[in-house]
């Protein structure tokens, strides 16, 4: 069997790419751990919501602010639409803890975090949320317009500008949902995130993603403590108000395997725990060329799907050598993506002479959005980044990467290369947002 070609599928937008790998490519194959799925969510959440980390029950907190205000008024930020949160399942019954302490539907907004990303439009905010839209008030967040943020004064450690919007600051009580997965710049993502990156008002954004932070040594996918980033992000939602996050952990195929809620603190603590135990997974040396899925929804974009290409980048040791190749398959039915941090992406990446220069224009001016430009830009000087099977393949040459009709093509590129060896090491990371491998100690970079 070693000298024949070999069938493999790969997730591309809701369900799977197959391709065919040659005999002259040696395949080892890395994904998540594995964990039971939560059997029924709602009955889960409600357990948890019952039994909070770290604090007071949601409607213990909504009884307080209704005795220190009679017209509470209760936020809850939810994720962008980039993000599978369950939040239609997730949302009802926080509605119900808020009505349990005195906080009625009339006195809830629900805000979808977008921060630089497309606005939502009402299909998709129903799509998200299911019944809630018909139950409270649900709005987008607006990161570009001054009027709508409070100022928070600035955040340690780096003196980063504080805007959230005025009306989560407003709010006398915040709560928020949320994903914990390994993130490029706050070690994990979660409802501190949802409220504090997109929630935040577009000076946040421009200055946690910039140069200072994307240099730091401490800012790294999958790590918290000594992480500037992340201390940004937990000072600017404990100012914003934050007070109970439900996030939940999914695996590999977005089911979700835990769920916690409560204190924000302690809710991050616990999942990010778990996420760590689901998603490192060891490997004993770099390979030639990775084949990194990405899957629904964040192939929408390539934005979101370039991600897969900075995380095996700057995991740990890089997962490709250098001078080898990442294949992505990604759908990209959004092209770079819609938003102002989207389109910033692609011009960053397109009107630069070369990748090098992509990262000294950063160095000189910086806008919220053009972060991403810069990973993909010290990824490209790295190795070799290759788009397959989009639907925007001129989106993807703008970008500086190479484009290939399926995978077949894209390992033929990436091959070609490598300089065309007699055996070639691949990994095959199905779903390289959620996996981390780690190289073991003792292996060379």
């Amino acid at each position: 069997m070693a000298d024949r070609p070999r069938y493999l599928a790969v997730p591309y937008s809701e369900g799977e790419l197959e391709f065919m790998l040659q005999p002259w490519f040696d395949l080892d194959v890395v994904e998540s751990a594995t964990a039971t799925p939560v059997a029924d969510l709602a009955e889960e959440t409600a357990r948890r919501l019952a039994s909070p980390l770290g604090g007071s029950r949601l409607r213990q907190l909504a009884t307080e602010a209704v005795t220190k205000a009679k017209s509470a008024r209760a936020v809850i930020a939810v994720t962008d639409l980039t993000r599978a949160s369950p939040d239609a399942v997730l949302v009802p019954p926080l509605l119900d803890e808020l009505n349990a302490g005195g906080i009625p539907d009339a006195q809830i907004t629900v805000i979808v975090a977008i921060g630089l990303h497309r606005a939502t439009t009402d299909a998709e905010k129903r799509e998200k949320l299911g019944s809630v839209v018909d139950r409270v008030r649900v709005v987008d967040s607006d990161g570009r317009d001054p009027a709508m943020w409070a100022d928070l004064g600035t955040i340690p450690p780096y003196g980063v500008p504080g805007f959230t919007q005025k009306l989560v600051k407003d709010a006398d009580l915040v709560v928020a949902t949320g994903i914990v997965e390994p993130h490029q710049y706050a070690g994990y993502s979660g409802g501190r995130k949802t409220v504090a990156i997109g929630c935040a008002g577009e000076p946040v954004i421009t200055a946690t993603h910039g140069m200072r932070f994307l240099e730091d040594p401490g800012v790294r996918l999958a790590k918290i403590e000594g992480n500037p980033f992340h201390e940004t992000v937990r000072e600017i939602a404990r100012r914003a108000g934050l007070r109970f996050c439900l996030n939940v952990v999914t695996d590999d195929r977005e089911r979700i395997v835990a769920v916690a809620a409560g204190d924000p603190d302690a809710v991050l603590a616990d999942l990010a725990a778990k996420a760590a135990a689901l998603y490192t997974r060891p490997i004993a040396r770099q390979y030639d060329i990775v084949i990194a899925g990405v899957g629904h929804p964040k192939d929408t974009n390539l934005y979101q799907a370039s991600r897969a290409a900075t995380y095996l980048r700057f995991a740990p040791t890089p997962v490709v050598r250098e001078g080898g190749a990442i294949v992505i398959p990604a759908r990209l039915e959004e092209g770079a993506g819609e938003g102002p941090g989207e389109q910033r992406f692609l011009a960053a990446l397109e009107r630069a002479s070369s990748p090098a220069e992509v990262v000294e224009e950063a160095r000189r001016h910086f806008a919220g959005g053009e972060q991403r430009a810069v990973m993909v830009a010290l990824t490209l000087q790295w190795c070799q980044v290759i788009v397959a099977a989009s639907e925007a393949p001129e989106v993807v040459r703008l970008a500086k990467l190479r484009a290939a009709v399926d995978v077949e093509e894209g390992l033929d590129i990436a091959y070609e290369h490598i300089g065309r060896p007699a055996r070639a090491s691949v990994l095959l990371v199905p779903r390289a947002l959620h996996t981390l491998p780690v190289i073991q100690s003792g292996i060379a970079a």
